[in-house]
């Protein structure tokens, strides 16, 4: 689908200093598996403007970035630094032959496939950055961007692409500067040096979107309201509630047996420890926070609302002060590594994205997600 029509190194405009050509990762960094943050943004060309200058205007622009963002050019080295050689980020561009309204009217995660790059190994020369720009029949452009989570969580990936829009614009002077001293607050441990395990297999999985819209949100919010003792949960809480007991049922009435039921939301320490964090700091910032119920207390739900909440009030600031404690991170680890099974994990909840767009994640087969459906049309109607 995707025809692949040129491929470069997309290097900084100007050398990395010697006084910076070492960044420490973080011990949030270390913890973090060797797994990429994809994100793909779609642009109508309202302009008319030609291929060939978005390409070069697109590239200028990402080195023009790449100077201030220096780590995103280096190589990531022994999961202990990135050693900032400039060795620059990969630039693909492919051509898709189909119009742009037609591909992201309803799109499909295997048709999404090919507008993103290539996964790269944990190959120490791999860049650590890279996109792939799509031009469509019709002029529209899809921007894809990957980016490796070992440095960064979905606000520095924020903070990179801020920065690198507003250099397309031709208003490099106006970029907010990154800070790279995270390691200072959270700093590395021996005992992560040699990395983790993705945990990912090759099996087959299905994977498939869920779009809520406003209004069906609000009938879930109240809907998890009357049954709970928490009267007035968020949005994120009545969802993930929602979500969670349709996976407790189907995971009932298709697996039986099982004992316990986790859910873990993923949480921004960025604003949870003194001082705190700012956005604009480039590297990983969050946790899970874990709640669980058994199959024996389950009944019809009505506390899964008040387990979510308990479990993320848990990250308070004592919390973030003794992350960086290495029987602390070790303990946080083995118990993630018991919620993250297959067999025992029936929701992940993920990052939040502007304003709005929640990711929930989670890992199922075709029969179990049949009747993970079942249990949403029941609850809803």
């Amino acid at each position: 689908m995707a025809q692949i029509i040129a491929s470069d190194i997309v290097k900084p405009s100007s050398p990395t200093p010697n006084s910076s050509k070492t960044h420490t990762l973080s011990c949030l960094d270390q913890a973090s598996p060797p797994v990429y943050i994809n994100l793909i943004f779609f642009h109508e060309n309202h302009q008319s403007k030609q291929r060939e200058e978005i390409s070069q205007r697109l590239k200028q622009s990402l080195s023009e970035t790449l100077t201030i963002f220096y780590p995103l050019a280096g190589r990531i080295k022994q999961n202990s630094f990135i050693d900032c050689n400039d060795a620059g980020a990969e630039f693909v561009e492919a051509l898709i032959h189909t119009r742009l309204s037609q591909f992201a009217e309803n799109p499909k995660i295997e048709e999404l496939e090919h507008l993103v790059p290539a996964a790269f190994s944990s190959a120490t020369d791999d860049p650590i950055l890279s996109v792939k720009t799509s031009y469509f029949d019709c002029g529209g452009v899809a921007i894809a961007v990957c980016f490796p989570h070992k440095i960064g969580d979905i606000s520095s990936f924020a903070t990179f692409m801020n920065a690198w829009a507003t250099a397309f614009r031709g208003e490099a002077s106006g970029i907010i500067r990154a800070s790279f001293d995270l390691a200072i607050r959270f700093p590395p441990l021996e005992m992560l040096v040699s990395g983790l395990r993705t945990g990912i297999t090759e099996e087959k999985l299905v994977t498939r979107r869920l779009v809520f819209d406003k209004d069906k949100v609000e009938r879930i919010r109240k809907l998890e309201a009357s049954r709970s003792e928490v009267k007035d949960p968020s949005r994120v809480e009545a969802v993930s509630a929602f979500l969670w007991r349709s996976f407790i049922e189907a995971h009932k009435q298709c697996a039986g047996g099982v004992a316990w039921f986790p859910a873990a939301h993923m949480v921004s320490l960025r604003r949870r420890g003194a001082p705190q964090v700012a956005d604009h700091a480039l590297g990983n910032c969050f946790t899970f926070a874990a709640a669980v119920v058994s199959a024996d207390e389950d009944g019809d739900g009505d506390m899964l609302v008040s387990r979510l909440r308990a479990g993320i009030r848990t990250v308070d600031e004592d919390y973030v002060e003794a992350i960086s404690e290495e029987e602390f991170m070790r303990e946080l680890l083995n118990g993630l590594g018991d919620v993250f099974t297959k067999e025992n994990c029936v929701l992940r909840v993920g990052f939040r994205m502007g304003k709005t767009g929640y990711a929930w994640i989670n890992v199922c087969d075709d029969q179990f997600f049949s009747l993970i459906q079942a249990n949403f049309n029941t609850l809803l109607n």
